[in-house]
């Protein structure tokens, strides 16, 4: 059983829906607030990232990696932040009051499209140096997966050059200061003058706007040997022409989901990866962040209500991530 009073509220204001299909399919529901097990912890949600990848999911394209059959009404969102209002009886980590961060990707227990969400206690931290409830929420899917892409999948070093393709974007800009941290040097494609704007600030030792034709030569000015490693972020025509910046035998990094998948111009070491959430790698986000000052950039964030606006918002020009406010 579940250590702290239980809550009172049997039922929350979510953002589920009844059958795969468009943004037309985000209603408003009350939804039964999920039970905790011993090695969870409930979460009073104050904020919810809408991610890249949510759309896909609400379409059932992630349908094939739920155990069993999807359980409707589903809620999304598979990052968020809040308050501890309940924890399980094998969880010494947290007590109630303590503000937190998630993840939790295809939670069967619902996601943070809610006011409230039932997460795997391994799966919560505390909010590290100086983040806002708000920058937590929107932070830890694409913080986990730009680290696997850099250090677990690239082994990126300190000294190494590297491309960040989709550097303005959710994963993109927090990339850039994560591979800082470790000690590489930038080079930091972004979308629009805006885009490079951010990644300058954001500490990126040259940048391009990979709208413009001119981003091999800026490449290669900054790397004239080639560079020895790429994240990318985003596919595309842009995104395959800017690896012929990368030595031929450097390493290229994608996650899955990047559409279209990177065509390399030459044979080189390519790989895709997921940005799968264990508890080990979220301490190695955290500690990277907390060594210094660290921007979690949020370009709009909407109400609950305003989901299917936030959706729609994914498809147009924007800058880091949007939030969606619950609590």
């Amino acid at each position: 059983m579940a250590r702290t009073v239980e809550a009172k509220e049997k039922t929350m204001r979510a953002v589920a829906i009844d059958g795969f299909g468009g943004s037309e399919r985000l209603k408003i529901q009350n939804v039964p607030v999920p039970e905790v097990a011993d090695d969870e912890v409930l979460i009073r949600v104050n904020t919810a990232g809408v991610g890249q990848w949510d759309p896909f999911e609400r379409e059932g394209g992630f349908v094939e990696y739920v155990e069993g059959e999807p359980n409707f009404p589903y809620v999304l969102g598979s990052e968020g932040s809040g308050t501890i209002a309940q924890v399980g009886s094998n969880v010494e980590r947290f007590k109630e009051g303590d503000e937190v961060y998630a993840s939790s990707f295809l939670n069967p227990k619902g996601g943070f499209y809610s006011e409230s969400a039932v997460v795997k206690a391994d799966l919560v931290s505390h909010i590290p140096g100086g983040l806002t409830m708000q920058q937590a929420g929107v932070f830890s899917g694409d913080a986990l997966t730009g680290l696997r892409g850099l250090d677990d999948t690239l082994k990126l070093k300190k000294g190494e050059t590297v491309l960040i393709f989709g550097a303005s974007g959710g994963i993109g800009h927090i990339a850039v200061q994560l591979a800082k941290r470790m000690g590489a040097r930038v080079f930091a494609v972004a979308s629009g003058a805006d885009g490079v704007e951010l990644v300058k600030r954001l500490g990126a030792d040259s940048s391009a706007d990979g709208r413009d034709e001119g981003v091999l030569n800026a490449a290669r000015e900054f790397a004239p040997n080639g560079l020895d490693a790429a994240l990318l972020t985003a596919g595309g025509a842009a995104a395959d022409r800017a690896l012929s910046a990368v030595k031929t035998d450097g390493r290229v990094a994608y996650p899955n989901g990047v559409m279209p998948e990177p065509k390399p111009p030459h044979d080189m070491d390519i790989k895709a990866y997921d940005g799968d959430p264990q508890r080990e790698i979220i301490e190695r986000v955290n500690k990277l962040v907390e060594a210094g000052s660290f921007e979690v950039h949020i370009h709009k964030t909407f109400t609950l209500d305003q989901v299917v606006r936030a959706h729609e918002a994914l498809e147009e020009h924007h800058l880091g991530k949007i939030a969606l406010q619950v609590g």
